[in-house]
């Protein structure tokens, strides 16, 4: 018995296209990490739409405009994050309150991307990097598609200074 799940299970591996086996990380407008990096694989088209929606958050840090932001953030939609230790949260109005209306000064040196995104009907879940000067912020979102719309319901981040700054 052993010996034929051992059989099956090296069967279903050879039968396996390489593209399916490497890790989804590589995307637009990023360098991949590896001197190989891994084969392009195809995009559901609810994956393109969240990408889509995602690109309005994108939009909204590189232009500073509060409308972008709106565009995919559920008016419900909390932002939780730890500052100084302590739990923090943050609602969708008061994040594109904040908002400048004009792109960074030093725009020209911050990057970007969707790092992945991974769909299962009208949920998904989305990892963000900004990658900026003096820090490296990694955002992660939950969305739900909702009457057609993909919206962030939710965002947790991570923010890490850079050193040598």
């Amino acid at each position: 018995m052993k010996n034929v799940l051992m059989l099956a299970l090296a069967a279903a591996v050879i039968a396996t296209p390489a593209a399916a086996q490497a890790p989804a990380h590589a995307h637009a407008g990023h360098a991949a990490h590896s001197a190989h990096p891994a084969p392009e694989r195809a995009v559901s088209a609810e994956e393109a739409e969240v990408r889509a929606a995602l690109q309005h958050y994108l939009n909204g840090h590189a232009t500073g405009l509060g409308s972008e932001f709106a565009a995919v953030m559920h008016p419900e939609m909390k932002m939780m994050f730890i500052r100084d230790g302590q739990l923090t949260q943050r609602t969708s109005a008061e994040y594109i309150a904040g908002t400048s209306g004009r792109p960074a000064a030093d725009e020209s040196q911050r990057r970007r991307w969707i790092e992945s995104v991974d769909v299962t009907g009208n949920a998904a879940v989305a990892k963000i990097v900004l990658d900026y000067p003096t820090t490296r912020l990694t955002d992660y979102f939950t969305l739900l598609k909702i009457d057609g719309e993909w919206k962030i319901m939710n965002k947790i981040f991570h923010a890490e200074p850079k050193t040598g700054n």
